[in-house]
């Protein structure tokens, strides 16, 4: 396999209800269940997904739910009730790249923003470009930014098991990714503060200028 440079790599050891609803609705593949395990890889360049997602069906039990090819950037997802299933998948990925997991790329918050009371016609807006719960006036949003993309599922994971929020979308692809949460101010400060630790605790490598 050609030098592929390993942008996202998580594990989940139990995706949220919320969550796993969000990825079984837009799934082009075999939909997650709540309490599956899940590994996310996102590489560079976006063709390599083809070949990773191979060697991950090839090695174990798991079945996936998306697999997203874009020129610069892919990525993939795999499920299992079996978190031992889901891990050996993601050892024979790396093994395939020739990488370890504290060689994927360091995540950063790009950018957060939490807004208060959002009006209702800001909200009919946020809903007409979602994919998951809808955000109610006067509730709270928070958004965050993520570098690299992929890592936006892991802070939408860790919020809802820290907070009682609604999920609005998640957008683990492309150059930044992005999540949308709604909810009481109580549960999006609490949510908020579970997605960051979630980002900052993430090890890696820091990527070079233009990556």
């Amino acid at each position: 396999m050609e030098k592929v440079q390993l942008r996202t790599y998580i594990f989940l050891d139990s995706m949220q209800p919320q969550f796993a609803s969000f990825v079984a609705s837009a799934a082009k593949g075999f939909q997650p269940l709540p309490g599956m395990a899940a590994c996310y890889v996102e590489v560079a360049p976006g063709m390599a997904i083809n070949e990773v997602m191979d060697v991950a069906l090839k090695a174990t039990e798991v079945k996936p739910a998306l697999m997203i090819v874009e020129r610069a950037y892919g990525l993939l997802e795999v499920h299992s009730f079996s978190q031992a299933n889901v891990r050996e998948a993601g050892k024979a990925i790396l093994d395939a790249l020739g990488l370890k997991e504290e060689q994927r790329m360091k995540p950063k918050a790009v950018a957060t923003q939490i807004i208060r009371k959002v009006d209702a016609h800001q909200a009919q807006l946020i809903n007409r470009n979602r994919s998951g719960s809808m955000l109610l006036a006067d509730q709270t949003l928070y958004i965050l930014e993520t570098d690299p993309a992929g890592y936006a599922v892991l802070a939408a994971n860790e919020a809802e098991k820290a907070a009682n929020i609604t999920l609005i979308e998640v957008r683990p692809f492309g150059r930044y990714g992005r999540l949308y949460l709604g909810g009481e101010e109580r549960d999006i400060m609490v949510g908020s503060e579970a997605a960051l630790s979630a980002i900052n605790a993430v090890t890696g490598v820091q990527p070079s200028k233009g990556e």
